[in-house]
């Protein structure tokens, strides 16, 4: 457990945030006192998250804790607009980035829908490229502005399980995912001698949308996840991440897998 106030000055940005892994942990990180500003496409689902964490949540310096920026979190202009708002709402750059949006997709290289190969890799791999570079520069440039060891920043990759043991079922989907997981480890050795903390988290099978947009059979998916109940819900990723966001500046938790404890493979 740690402190309700854990996060208290932090300013974060959140991707994919409609649903999921990313509506839990904007809420964790709320619920420890960050200001937040989320993105996702559905613009109805950001609203009513929003709403929540507005009416739940007591204001920062007179303003609102949650904020909104609709839009495909793959575009350049949707993500300068996500890190200005955050700065122009709150006061200052945003310290906490969680690099979450993405989507599966059944199959493998040989029975996979390859109609869908290049938006998966676009949002899975270039989206979260593009974040980690703009969120990474301004990071670099609000720690030198930083008496060391001040307050952290946080990069936070929301990697899987199958980016590090592939699984030869969704081994299109698992490759953007080995190629995110490379990507934070490399910013990690970049940007942690400049005071930004790049963490990695690889989720193992967690209840949520994410198996039915990513067209999942759910009868043998279904009999996966009844055989090795309970699986991870949301909120099981979201707290980590907030203990990892609330460790002193000079202490860097860089890398957790979570599976269910009766999840075998991958």
């Amino acid at each position: 457990m740690i402190d309700q106030n854990a996060l208290k000055d932090r300013i974060a940005v959140v991707t994919g945030a409609s649903a999921g892994i990313g509506r839990a942990v904007a809420t964790t990180l709320a619920h420890h006192g960050a200001g937040v500003v989320i993105n996702a496409r559905r613009a109805h689902k950001l609203r009513e998250l929003a709403d929540e964490i507005n009416e739940k949540y007591p204001k920062i310096n007179g303003k609102d804790p949650c904020r909104t920026v609709q839009g495909d979190a793959s575009e350049d202009a949707v993500v300068e607009l996500m890190l200005d708002e955050a700065a122009d709402h709150f006061g200052s750059q945003p310290d906490l980035v969680v690099v979450n949006a993405g989507r599966g997709l059944s199959g493998s290289v040989m029975t996979s829908d390859p109609g869908e190969w290049e938006e998966m890799i676009r949002t899975n791999l270039l989206g979260a490229a593009k974040l980690i570079r703009a969120a990474g520069q301004r990071m670099v440039e609000l720690q030198k502005s930083r008496e060391w060891p001040g307050k952290p920043a946080d990069l936070v990759v929301i990697g899987s399980t199958v980016g590090r043991h592939i699984s030869p079922f969704s081994s299109m989907y698992g490759s953007t995912k080995f190629a995110v997981n490379s990507l934070a480890e490399a910013v990690r050795r970049e940007l942690g001698p400049k005071g930004v903390r790049v963490t990695l988290i690889e989720p193992g099978i967690v209840a949520s949308e994410f198996q039915g947009v990513a067209g999942y059979d759910p009868g043998s998916f279904g009999e996966l996840m009844d055989r090795i109940s309970p699986v991870l819900v949301p909120e099981d990723i979201a707290r980590p991440i907030a203990f990892v966001c609330s460790q002193p500046a000079g202490v860097h938790i860089s890398d957790i897998l979570i599976r269910p404890t009766r999840q075998d493979y991958p």
